[in-house]
């Protein structure tokens, strides 16, 4: 089958099959939304709980405060104790986690459809009389820390892409990593974390979001019994945060102990702002595709096979964000080769496209790459309702997920080419180099899990 049938082949599997899995929508008078989405494949639903505010929402002084205060929220409530959570949800036989980024903080529990009501009991009750003992916060400080320690500080590819994204951002809050800077994690107190989550944990700055074997009635009867109750407030002004112009090239070199170097490039581009009227952002996801996006892409055939002067290389961008984007590059070189070799090669990859449009059957294949890949969420309930919640949390409509995919598919060569053309130039370009250094004589062990 020819790559050009492929794509409304996939855009036809993408469409809603009745019975299967049809999505619902009511709001409380509290403002909390509650999107629903019917998939009876199995007797299993997925509970998740979204609030708006992620690292991005953060002072000076008090970063990390939003990953702080997702690991206390499961240190207890006075109705359920410390771990009294994480207890009942595996007693009901599920699993659950949660998770902060720049744009939000999530929490979710996957359990027998007749678990429902409980997980609803157990999230209402935590989004508003979480105790946050001091005791137990400066404990889970110390567990960030350390997790800080030995996924960034002890990371150099981390440590390269922290101080990356320092440096692109000068003024957005994006320049600051998730996890927060380590002084302020040592200085953050349990008011920050109380200020924190009464500004941000109320009903009207939160979705929920159920997928699974169950009736949308029920779930919204549910939703009213158990989050009804909870009173709306007044939250906190979000002013404007635009990133000023970059008038030129930023560098800067890491040196931290490693087995290779490494080059990350990072271009400031576009991000869906306006789903219909955007064109360059989707252009864009087919630009990373064509560049790294399958084993046939071209960095792995032009750099890594053809002229062998990689070991890896990689592009990276994500076109749904509250904040500003950036495009990715990373690479670390074969042996023999230089960084300034390979960051050269990267270039050409760039001015290739820049100078000659891609053919129709690389922009096809990309095209294909990408809407399969989202095709293939249907496969998880998870993924359903992850998708449905990032995109409703970064200020796109959920119900306007089929249009993205017919968005990608009507991105032409020539609006590739033009992207490459408009942002990808040494003007808004900030290069990071990791130098190695020599290898300590004994590693840290692996980061603990999670809660």
């Amino acid at each position: 089958m020819r790559q050009t049938r492929l794509i409304p082949l996939l855009l036809a599997l993408a469409a809603p099959v009745p019975g299967l899995a049809e999505t619902f929508e009511q709001q409380l008078p509290n403002g909390l939304r509650v999107i629903v989405k019917e998939d009876r494949r199995a007797p299993t639903v997925v509970h998740m709980v979204w609030y708006r505010a992620g690292s991005m929402d953060e002072t000076n002084g008090r970063t990390g405060v939003a990953h702080v205060l997702e690991h206390m929220m499961f240190k207890g409530t006075p109705n359920a104790g410390p771990g009294e959570f994480n207890r009942r949800v595996a007693a009901a036989g599920g699993r659950d986690n949660a998770f902060t980024s720049r744009d939000y903080t999530a929490y979710f529990q996957q359990v027998p459809e007749h678990k429902l009501a409980e997980m609803m009991q157990l999230e209402a009750d935590r989004m508003r009389h979480l105790t946050l003992d001091p005791a137990e916060f400066a404990q889970e400080v110390r567990v960030v820390m350390e997790e800080r320690r030995l996924r960034t500080e002890d990371q150099p590819q981390s440590l390269l892409f922290e101080q990356l994204t320092a440096t692109a951002f000068q003024a957005h809050p994006y320049r600051v990593p998730i996890i927060g800077w380590m002084n302020d994690l040592e200085n953050l107190a349990p008011a920050d974390a109380r200020r924190w989550y009464d500004n941000w944990y109320a009903p009207n700055n939160a979705t929920v979001v159920v997928v699974g074997d169950v009736d949308h009635q029920a779930v919204f009867a549910l939703a009213t019994q158990h989050y009804g109750p909870l009173q709306a407030r007044q939250l906190p002004v979000r002013k404007p945060q635009d990133e000023p112009p970059q008038l030129g090239t930023r560098r800067l070199s890491v040196k931290a102990p490693a087995d290779l170097p490494l080059v990350m490039m990072a271009y400031k581009v576009p991000v869906i702002r306006h789903v219909e009227q955007d064109v360059d952002p989707y252009a864009l996801e087919i630009l990373g595709a064509i560049l790294a996006g399958h084993d046939a892409a071209r960095f792995s055939t032009s750099l890594v096979r053809r002229q062998q002067l990689a070991v890896e290389a990689e592009a990276d961008y994500d076109s749904t964000a509250r904040g500003p984007g950036i495009f990715y590059l990373r690479a670390s070189p074969s042996e023999g080769k230089s960084v300034s070799e390979l960051e050269a090669g990267l270039r050409a990859e760039i001015a290739a496209v820049q100078e000659r449009a891609v053919s129709a059957d690389e922009l096809a294949r990309a095209k294909a790459q990408l809407i399969a890949g989202q095709i293939y969420k249907l496969d998880s309930m998870f993924a359903q309702a992850m998708e449905i919640g990032q995109l409703e949390a970064v200020g796109i409509p959920y119900a306007q997920k089929r249009r993205l995919l017919e968005k990608l598919q009507e991105v032409t060569a020539a609006q590739v080419q033009t992207v490459a053309r408009r942002y990808f130039s040494d003007q808004g370009l900030t290069v990071a180099e990791l130098v190695p250094q020599p290898l300590p004589s004994a590693a840290r062990s692996p980061a603990p899990a999670r809660h």
